[in-house]
């Protein structure tokens, strides 16, 4: 038999590791579970041990080639249904697709199979049919249709295998389920002594209503999961069921948790700051059959001292609060206290937290070990681990840290190396000593400068750099241009003493369209740089630009200057940062537009990260900003617009800025309240301003002023202008002239 075992995305191997245990065959990861063969005894002990997966199913039946709905039918009708239903059973028919553009109502398509498999059954049983029952059915059919390919499989699990059964079905989505609990469980460490027979000490110092203390108790006593099954499996009402093999799966689960009992010492911790929650979270694990694992207690993490940890070494494993659930001031400050205590408390221990949120984690003063990716119905959350060193750890990294650094400065530089060294630190300590003078933090040292080390460099908060490298000419040789890469990064760190490890580098080239915007990787590691009296939150790894544009510094603090009391509309917006200077600034309201769902999310982040609202007066809306400009009609006293260079939509043809900025123009224009002013600005070195435009408006080029020291010497980086409507007054009629007469 074929069975499939769904689960959450990113957990597939967790889950194929589940059915390898319980002697599943050619186990095989697929984009929404895990396939594998085996028998029935392999399916039913699948159900007892799994922990991650949440439903189990048989497939029955495939179809390589349907084309349309009549097909389905006629391929459903043609099975063999009454060797899996009759009409004294009750059934459920759902269905799911993939990339099949024949089926455009999938509910439809789920009424044709039900009527299908209800006209075979009714052929085979003198007219006679089943009841359908979508709560709690005796059987349920589920198809899955890719492309042209058809699968019908049979519901071996029934109700949903993360239903432990001590949780309220009625909780809402942000709570913890138990099979992500699982999950993270087994991503953690302390999984891993779990393993290996004596589990070591777990704590969840923000248990919340306990799920995952309850599920680490109930991995520690090998207490599997369909021991606690309130509601039978589906395999029991199917004709393949065997009472007798499903009897000794039963009774070797219970002896494993009974050795488990008699021979473990357990350890499990949990506390939270709300009684209520607490309370909660013990009657939950009574429930759970582990209130004897768990010691439970109340108590504020941030006020735990050496006292209060139970243990020299161990492992946290914690979902603290996040999002909706606090204010942003507190939430961020809840943050920053954990890394303060797990640095303070916990040396020695490892963690690991799961938030919703994963700019949050920049509030915590540690890099991560790993990460991974977990979702939690819709919510897609992040899991950091972290090893937190005790002093003597900490010392000896430190040391050879310092040995590493020590020897590769010790190294002769060579005569390439001497002359971009040279022209690094020149540039560095000239503007370092400007921007400290401006109170600025992020700033760019070297652009090109020397034209065969094509990079730009830019330090953030004097600890990390983002080296940008420039694609090298096709002619030029690629073992070189590798060569003069490493290079630059090795003199770099010479030249600003920032560790190699906080140098990100990154290969800049010609984008066009969406590839602009492509990711580079997803580590979610969000670092706060601070400009203007405005915190922001920058990413030096899963993107080609980090969430700000240094040349943009000074048009920023222009916005902060013009926005008192005004109406701000930012186009264009990416992370938002011109927005958080308006609100700085004294704007009585701001709009943030932009196509990007990512960039919206970030800019949200940044609001939030400085504790500006983000429901009332601040609004954000995913669009494509000429399409919104065009379809709204309020005004606006201060609007910025800095459009991409090129950029496509499936919705519209591509944008050319030099081409289309006039009809950009217009339609901003339009939103200009009057005496209201709109910034203009472009990173296209050679663009030129439409004369239609210096005709229609009143212009105002002010690229001067807003190039920073730190641009000055790479030419027009940006080009920037304050437009305004032209004012049109009506003057009254003219008034005859009268001549008057010559008089004596």
């Amino acid at each position: 038999m074929i069975f499939f075992a769904a689960c959450a995305a990113n957990q597939g191997d967790l889950v194929a590791d589940e059915a390898r245990r319980v002697g599943g065959k050619d186990v095989r990861q697929t984009t929404s579970g895990v396939e594998f063969q085996g028998g029935i005894e392999e399916g039913m002990r699948f159900c007892m041990y799994s922990r991650i997966s949440s439903r189990l199913l048989m497939a029955l039946y495939i179809d390589e080639d349907t084309e349309n709905d009549e097909e389905l039918y006629d391929a459903t009708l043609s099975l063999p249904w009454e060797e899996w239903t009759a009409p004294d059973k009750t059934l459920k028919v759902t269905l799911t697709t993939a990339s099949c553009p024949w089926i455009r109502n999938s509910h439809y398509a789920s009424l044709r199979v039900k009527d299908a498999i209800c006209d075979r059954l009714r052929e085979k049983f003198e007219g006679n049919r089943p009841d359908i029952d979508t709560t709690d059915p005796d059987v349920e059919v589920h198809v899955h249709v890719h492309e042209r390919t058809v699968k019908w499989y049979i519901d071996f699990s029934g109700e949903g295998l993360h239903r432990r059964g001590y949780r309220p079905d009625e909780e809402t989505e942000a709570v913890l389920k138990e099979h992500l609990a699982a999950a993270l469980i087994a991503r953690s460490e302390w999984k891993k002594t779990a393993d290996s027979g004596q589990p070591g000490i777990f704590l969840d110092p923000f248990c919340g209503s306990g799920t995952l203390a309850i599920e680490a108790a109930l991995i520690a006593s090998d207490t599997a999961p369909g021991l606690m099954r309130k509601k039978p499996f589906a395999f029991q009402r199917l004709p393949l069921y065997r009472e007798d093999i499903w009897e000794e799966i039963i009774k070797e689960a219970e002896e494993k948790h009974q050795k488990a009992i008699d021979e473990k010492d357990i350890m499990i911790y949990a506390s939270d700051i709300s009684p209520r929650a607490v309370s909660i979270a013990k009657e939950a694990a009574e429930k759970a059959g582990v209130d004897g694992l768990i010691d439970f207690k109340v108590k504020d993490f941030l006020s735990y001292t050496d006292e209060d940890r139970p243990g020299e070494a161990g492992y946290i494993v914690t979902d603290p609060p996040y999002g909706e659930r606090m204010r942003v001031r507190d939430i961020d400050r809840l943050y920053a206290g954990i890394g303060e205590t797990l640095t303070k408390v916990f040396k020695g221990w490892r963690a690991t937290i799961l938030t919703g949120s994963s700019d949050l984690l920049s509030n915590i003063d540690m890099k991560p070990d790993r990460t991974n990716t977990l979702f939690n119905g819709p919510i897609q959350c992040q899991a950091a681990h972290y090893i937190i060193y005790t002093d003597e750890e900490r010392a000896a990294i430190v040391e050879r840290a310092k040995a590493k650094k020590a020897e590769r400065m010790a190294r002769e530089l060579s005569a390439t190396e001497k002359i971009i060294y040279s022209k690094i630190l020149s540039n560095y300590e000239k503007y370092s000593k400007e921007a400290a003078e401006e109170g600025v933090t992020c700033y760019r040292i070297y652009d090109a400068d020397i034209p065969e080390y094509a990079a730009a460099i830019d330090i953030y908060e004097g600890k990390w750099i983002n080296l940008a490298e420039y694609a090298a000419p096709s002619d030029v040789d690629p073992e070189l241009a590798e060569k003069r890469l490493n290079e630059i990064i090795f003199v770099t760190e010479r030249a600003t003493g920032i560790d190699i490890e906080n140098i990100y580098v990154k290969q800049r080239k010609s984008h066009k369209g969406k590839s602009q915007y492509t990711r580079l990787a997803s580590s979610n590691r969000f670092n706060i740089i601070r400009e203007n009296g405005v915190k922001a939150l920058v990413n030096f790894q899963d993107y080609l630009d980090t969430g700000i544009f240094l040349d943009h510094r000074p048009v920023r603090s222009l916005i902060q200057e013009m926005a008192d009391g005004k109406r701000f509309l930012n186009l264009f917006c990416y992370t938002g940062t011109a927005t958080l200077n308006a609100i700085k600034g004294g704007a009585i309201s701001t709009v943030s537009v932009d196509a990007s769902a990512t960039y919206l999310d970030w800019a949200i982040a940044n609001l939030r990260l400085n504790g500006y609202p983000t429901d009332i007066e601040n609004f954000f809306y995913r669009s494509d900003a000429i399409d919104w400009l065009w379809d709204t009609y309020d005004r606006f006293d201060l609007i910025f617009c800095d459009p991409p260079t090129f950029s496509n939509s499936k919705d519209r043809a591509m944008f050319d800025v030099q081409r289309d900025h006039y009809r950009l123009i217009k339609a901003a224009a339009m939103h200009l309240a009057p005496g209201g002013t709109l910034i203009f600005s472009t990173n296209f070195r050679k663009f030129r301003l439409d004369e239609d435009v210096r005709r229609d408006y009143i212009v105002e080029d002010i690229t001067e002023q807003t190039i920073g020291f730190d641009f000055k010497n790479y030419g027009y980086v940006h080009r920037c202008y304050l437009i305004k409507n032209k004012v049109k007054v009506k003057l009254p009629p003219k008034r005859p002239r009268v001549r008057l007469r010559d008089t004596e």
